[in-house]
């Protein structure tokens, strides 16, 4: 019996049917930003509910003993109800995670709940409240994921939510190949010079006119010979052409792929 390993990159995670998907965690600068937004809301918030506490002693509502227990009370809302009760309604957010893109999510990438938020929550009282962040940021340099105690406790990291959008594909084929594409073969061109041709075509229209037209004269003469018939076009056009070509047969391939299966799915329910 053979035993299959999947291997598992530091920015993956591995699902229940054994497939790794690649994550991206929030930046520790973000993540430390997003967490000082965190704590000057708390702070702020315990300054207030000292304020009112201070009017409600010196009107007489509170006396000397209730006072303590006012401040206790007011700490802990402050710095572990609200941040809790918080992260459990919003899955995983918070007011400096919302601006900063991130959310909080366990090891395997599921949501979070109660107990993964109140473990973070009571750690938190110790590496960001009275530490002022500095334990935090300290324990998060050294780990894969910028996770702080509580992560780590919890088995949780803060994911981005944030991604950049995909850019819009501006590699058309060039008029004067149009019957050329019918026939042409390109399957034979190989993967590193195809990935090189796609920089040069993603990044031409930056280039100088001259490294331009040399890096498509030199890209074109490595890939005639895998190309047949090797149209009598610019090199440039001629690069593109060929883009272009693997592209949308790679495509077609990939929809026939997943007909196919999908047909054999439905013939076994």
């Amino acid at each position: 019996m053979s035993v299959a390993v999947v291997a598992v990159k530091q920015d993956e995670i591995l699902t229940g049917e054994a497939v790794a998907l690649d994550v991206q965690p929030l930046g520790l600068i973000m993540r430390s930003v997003g967490a000082v937004i965190d704590m000057v809301i708390g702070y702020v918030l315990l300054l207030l509910l000292s304020l009112l506490g201070a009017w409600l002693a010196g009107a007489g509502i509170l006396t000397e003993g209730s006072w303590g227990i006012y401040q206790i009370a007011a700490i802990v809302f402050c710095f572990v109800v609200l941040p809790v009760g918080m992260e459990t309604a919003t899955r995983g957010r918070s007011l400096g995670k919302l601006a900063m893109g991130g959310r909080i999510v366990r090891a395997d990438g599921g949501a979070t709940g109660f107990r993964h938020a109140f473990l973070r929550g009571l750690l938190g009282i110790l590496e960001i409240y009275m530490t002022f962040g500095g334990l935090a940021f300290l324990v998060g340099v050294f780990t894969p994921r910028a996770q702080r105690l509580g992560d780590l406790a919890a088995g949780t990291y803060c994911e981005r939510t944030r991604t950049p959008a995909v850019p819009e594909s501006t590699l058309f084929l060039p008029p004067m190949l149009a019957e050329w594409a019918n026939t042409a073969d390109v399957g034979r061109l190989p993967v590193r010079l195809a990935r090189r041709m796609s920089q040069f075509a993603a990044a031409a229209d930056g280039l100088a006119p001259g490294a331009r037209h040399r890096l498509a004269g030199e890209l074109a003469t490595e890939a005639a010979p895998f190309v047949s018939p090797v149209p009598p076009v610019d090199p440039e056009s001629f690069v593109r052409g060929v883009l272009v070509v693997r592209r949308d047969r790679e495509f077609r391939a990939l929809e026939l792929q997943n007909r196919r299966t999908a047909t054999l799915l439905a013939g076994t329910d």
